[in-house]
């Protein structure tokens, strides 16, 4: 059930990708227009991510149901009502509420599970998500290709995301049927008596404050590590065109081959990274500022492809690997709320990234621009060892199951 969460939010995320021309053509926006408006997906999230880890620590599971739910009834309100700027810009907006409020949601669930079963489940959702970003978006690519109605794939993973949410919603309400991914946080609700909320569950207690310092900074580190890796994502396919000379099928397949790079990373370390973080840290972000710098002088596609890659392997650790550290030191009645702390600092990065890449390439050009990226990478791996040891140890996680 945690892995189901995060596979909807990429089959979301991954259909998204590959629709966005379409989007802009149905819309009758201009490239400039459409820059701005997705600007609104991070107007939405970052408001609703605190939020929806006080809803989180308060009604769990169903919580998380209701904004899985929700963020596939956005994909299929923007993609089938966004005819014009403004009502693609406010449809933006509902769709970065609805996917930052699932963000952390399945984060804390994730967590959760780890906390009950001493196994790497962290790590191994993120690369389900990452899995299903790649599959989604084949799948939304052969469907423009056949020309299918652009909300056809947001039709199919609206339908996914009310199957998992309706069996989150049974497992949050039917002590019985919750697994591993609820076990954790329905003994700790059980363990304080209190009134009983709707279902018959008692709600959780208030728990001891968690310092807001250790958060940041694991926040922080996160917004670095994801500025490295949407800088490769979001740029990757124009890096390859504009800069190695690559036809369009090749540049596109770049974005696929950097998430699919990342997938694979993640079920392979993921006992690795639940156990190791610091050193998962400081060699992940010292490969992908390898990786990013072969890219920078790269002077043919194969090359460009290949520090590409290793670049995903680099990145691919990381903010799963400091979601490990928190679920090695929040207790479970907090953690919606620490998480939706880390994920909101971190998100600042993810939507910095691309910026990032952005400016440094009007003033330098986009191999200059990928050296930049290359030294966020480099100062990442500087910071992470003493920031990891001096937040807490890490819970042994069994490699197994």
């Amino acid at each position: 059930m945690a892995l189901a969460g995060f596979a909807v939010f990429g089959a979301f995320w991954g259909a998204w990708g590959a629709s966005i021309p379409a989007i802009r053509d149905q819309a009758g926006v201009s490239d400039g227009q459409l820059g701005a408006a997705l600007m609104f997906i991070g107007a939405g999230a970052l408001p609703a991510m605190p939020l929806s880890g006080r809803a989180v620590d308060r009604w769990g599971l169903r919580a998380t149901a209701a904004l899985l739910a929700l963020l596939g009834g956005a994909g299929l309100l923007v993609a089938a009502a966004a005819r014009d700027l403004l009502t693609l810009a406010l449809g933006l907006a509902l769709l970065g509420a609805s996917s930052g409020a699932a963000d952390v949601a399945i984060n804390t669930a994730a967590g959760s599970a780890q906390r009950a079963s001493d196994r790497p489940v962290v790590t191994r959702a993120h690369a389900t998500f990452a899995a299903a970003v790649v599959g989604a978006s084949l799948l939304a690519g052969a469907l423009r290709g056949l020309a299918a109605p652009v909300v056809t794939p947001f039709v199919v993973v609206a339908g996914a995301a009310a199957a998992v949410a309706s069996a989150l919603a049974r497992a949050g309400l039917d002590p019985e049927r919750r697994d591993a991914f609820s076990a954790a946080t329905d003994r700790v609700g059980a363990a304080t008596p209190g009134t009983a909320r709707a279902g018959g569950t008692p709600p959780r207690p208030a728990g001891p404050t968690v310092p807001l310092a250790p958060l940041l900074v694991l926040g922080g580190l996160g917004a670095l590590a994801f500025a490295v890796e949407n800088a490769h994502q979001s740029w990757s396919a124009l890096y390859l065109e504009d800069a190695l000379g690559a036809g369009p099928a090749v540049a596109a397949a770049g974005p696929a081959v950097f998430a699919a790079v990342i997938a694979v990373t993640r079920f392979a370390s993921a006992s690795v990274a639940a156990n190791r973080p610091a050193t998962v840290m400081v060699g992940g972000s010292a490969v992908a500022a390898a990786g990013t710098a072969i890219v920078a002088g790269a002077g043919g596609v194969p090359v460009g492809l290949a520090g590409l890659a290793l670049a995903a392997a680099g990145t691919a650790a990381l903010f799963p690997t400091l979601m490990s550290v928190l679920t090695s030191t929040v207790p479970d009645e907090r953690r919606g709320s620490a998480t939706s702390v880390v994920t909101t600092v971190a998100y600042l990065g993810f939507l910095a990234g691309p910026v990032y890449v952005g400016t440094w390439a009007g003033a330098v050009g986009l191999p200059g621009a990928m050296l930049a990226v290359a030294a966020l990478a480099a100062g990442l791996a500087l910071l992470a060892r003493p920031a990891v040891r001096g937040i807490s140890p890490p819970a042994r996680i069994r490699s197994s199951g």
